[in-house]
């Protein structure tokens, strides 16, 4: 068994320091038991904890590291912007090349505005979409997460799912009030939603393939139908592309799908491993952010040149040509290697993939909503989690997060995981 002293030490004091020892819920293991390992550096598909444990890493800081940790080329990169200057609060050319890149692979993006995080991304997309519309109410699904704004907290994915939380305390009836929910997946839903609420939907929004209650696949034709639905209802489609941009294309899950929403809402891979976020769609409707227009929206470090020189570097390595056929290759040899490890194992799991973003299900089919998500065993994944963590494998500490797999990965890396894999499926049975 690995030494976990340091990291232990670490976190004791964490604890009197921070809420729950962290800055972000899931990190404290609380959903698969133990505590955290402290993570002390990383290269390619690599990380260490402070005990000098090597893992190889399937959380990828959740995403945003397509290429790696330490990429050399990104790294070089962030030497040179440091050495510029970390921060001005005013126009860099940089911005300027991040936006060309982006406006250029993302089908429904025009115009740009980058911010600092998803979060901000979409709650800034919801306002700009009522402001659009004069119109207040909002629907959005059932497990998937735009973030933790107030008024998107309800039924959320992610850590809401992983705590079991229905909502969040400290958030006012009255914030969520204007937010419609209705299952993923169930076209009917939504057309009663629609018919319940005329002429007073501003936006659906939508994460594309959701990825916050571990990755749960849209049926064939669900993202043409919201698509539909909007148009006639005269509300816009937003796609919170957060994960799935960059990451299952150049032009992410629109491209992927070839339905093309009215806003996109970005993060994680276009800062190439820094804070980021950003908002984007139509040249009409982003016309009406300040100082264009009258939706306000402002920040002290939005693109920062930091973020934006990771951005453009990353951008322009996943733009070469085979890089996502590689990816779409490589995510396949995973999902299938682990399912074999589990049939082996006679471990009854369900494996959703799509690209390089999967989730390992301790359940019998594959879900296809938050209520059946939700059905998954958690304690059995939890002892996965556990086993494979003291084999040197990092997963989400969590069932309802998503694997991703990185370029830096190596058939080594997967030889080792699913070595790892046959063990750990028998203990969680």
């Amino acid at each position: 068994m690995p030494s976990h002293d340091r990291s232990r030490q670490i976190f004791e004091q964490a604890q009197q320091l921070m809420p729950g020892g962290v800055n972000s819920p899931v990190r404290a293991f609380r959903a698969v038991g133990g505590e955290p390992v402290v993570i002390a550096r990383g290269r390619g598909a690599h990380i260490w904890d402070v005990d000098g444990n090597d893992y190889i890493d399937y959380v990828a800081s959740w995403g945003p590291l397509i290429l790696g940790h330490a990429h050399p080329s990104v790294v070089q990169v962030l030497q040179k912007a440091a050495e510029r200057g970390a921060s001005f609060g005013a126009l860099t050319e940089l911005e300027v090349e991040l936006a060309r890149l982006v406006c250029a692979a993302v089908p429904s993006i025009e115009r740009v505005r980058f911010v600092n995080s998803g979060t901000e991304a979409t709650m800034s997309a919801l306002r700009l979409a009522r402001a659009f519309t004069g119109r207040d109410k909002v629907l959005k699904f059932e497990g998937c997460y735009h973030g933790h704004a107030d008024g998107l907290l309800a039924k959320a994915g992610s850590g809401v799912a992983t705590f079991g939380l229905p909502d969040s305390a400290g958030v006012p009836a009255s914030y969520t009030a204007e937010t419609l929910l209705a299952p993923f997946n169930d076209p009917d839903a939504v057309s009663r939603v629609f018919d319940a609420h005329p002429g007073e939907i501003a936006a659906v929004i939508v994460e594309p393939v959701p990825a916050n209650m571990g990755v749960v696949l849209p049926e064939p034709g669900y993202l043409r139908f919201l698509r539909e639905a909007t148009e006639r209802a005269g509300a816009l489609l937003i796609f919170d592309e957060v994960i799935t941009g960059f990451r299952l294309a150049l032009g992410g899950a629109q491209m992927y799908y070839g339905v093309v929403p009215d806003l996109t809402c970005l993060g994680k891979i276009i800062g190439g491993g820094l804070p980021v976020g950003a908002y984007g769609g139509r040249a009409d409707i982003m016309a009406l952010i300040a100082p264009e227009g009258p939706v306000y929206q402002a920040g002290t470090l939005s693109g920062n040149p930091m973020a934006m020189a990771a951005g453009i570097i990353t951008l322009r390595i996943l733009s070469n040509d085979g890089v996502y056929r590689g990816l779409d290759v490589m995510g396949a040899a995973l999902a299938d290697g682990l399912r074999e490890a589990a049939r082996a194992a006679e471990s009854p799991v369900t494996l959703t993939q799509l690209g390089s973003m999967m989730t390992v299900f301790f359940a019998s089919d594959p879900p296809r909503d938050y209520a059946s998500a939700k059905r998954a065993d958690a304690a059995r994944y939890a002892r996965f989690f556990t086993s494979m963590l003291d084999q040197g494998v990092y997963l989400p500490p969590s069932q309802f997060e998503a694997m991703f797999v990185s370029l830096a990965h190596l058939r080594a890396d997967f030889d080792r995981t699913l070595d790892a894999a046959r063990t750990a499926f028998a203990a969680a049975r």
